[in-house]
């Protein structure tokens, strides 16, 4: 057992511009939640006048290491968080060392991209993403928490969904008002997860990413906030990744 305190390097981060508008979520089709989330948590577009509004904070101190070491053991389960959303997302999934580390899989479809993506262990097609980047959550607050709390949000199954790597790139540390899946039939599941990840963690939001949230879960008024994941603070002790 280790204590955990940093590692890992720092992402690169590409902020990245939709310039069409933010809705596009086709009225009545909501996607799906990732299999440990449940839609216990009312209406989406309800919550979203539960997050406070204010103005994005400046990056400076930012950095990867911030939230921990890369995909921890925050669940002591003895596989690191990457291997475990591969092991829920993915199908026809295959291990290299009989129960933990994913060496293959299907992601079918990528929620993000609508295609099939195949995931082979190596290879860079399919990306672990946080549906709450965490710049964006550093900028909104994130910046001011313990250490346990940051571990526990990059940690937070609630805030992860393997993606097709392809689409994911493009959204850097976007918010709603700035990036959402190019599968349109997804994005009423997507900013539905973002409004569960900022209320649960207490995140703000600026005016203009509220706005977009309720642009998108206007066109969705049943879209319930998906519940469920860790808890908001990270064990003491935990295994390393």
């Amino acid at each position: 057992m280790l204590r955990r305190r940093g590692g890992a390097a720092a992402a690169a981060l590409v902020l990245f511009a939709v310039g069409a508008g933010v809705s596009g979520c086709t009225k009545g089709t909501t996607g799906s939640a990732g299999p440990e989330e449940t839609a216990a948590g009312g209406a989406a577009l309800a919550a979203v006048d539960s997050l406070t509004v204010k103005g994005r904070a400046p990056k400076t101190g930012y950095s990867r290491e911030r939230f921990g070491s890369a995909w921890a053991d925050t669940d002591s389960n003895r596989c690191g968080t990457r291997d475990d959303i591969l092991k829920r997302d993915l199908k026809e999934v295959k291990f290299g060392d009989g129960k933990c580390k994913v060496v293959s899989g299907l992601l079918s479809p990528d929620p993000y991209g609508s295609k099939d993506v195949t995931f082979t262990r190596g290879r860079s097609l399919v990306d672990i993403d946080h549906i709450v980047a965490l710049s964006d959550a550093w900028q909104k607050g994130a910046k001011y928490w313990d250490p346990s709390k940051r571990i526990a949000l990059a940690n937070d199954s609630l805030n992860l969904r393997a993606v097709g790597a392809s689409a994911n790139r493009s959204k850097g540390d976007g918010d709603t008002a700035t990036w959402l899946p190019p599968n349109m039939a997804y994005r009423c599941t997507y900013v539905a997860a973002q409004v569960a990840v900022k209320k649960k963690y207490e995140l703000w939001v600026t005016a203009s990413e509220k706005a977009a949230m309720k642009k998108v879960l206007s066109g969705c008024p049943g879209q319930k906030l998906p519940s469920g994941g860790s808890p908001t603070r990270a064990p003491e002790r935990f295994e390393a990744p």
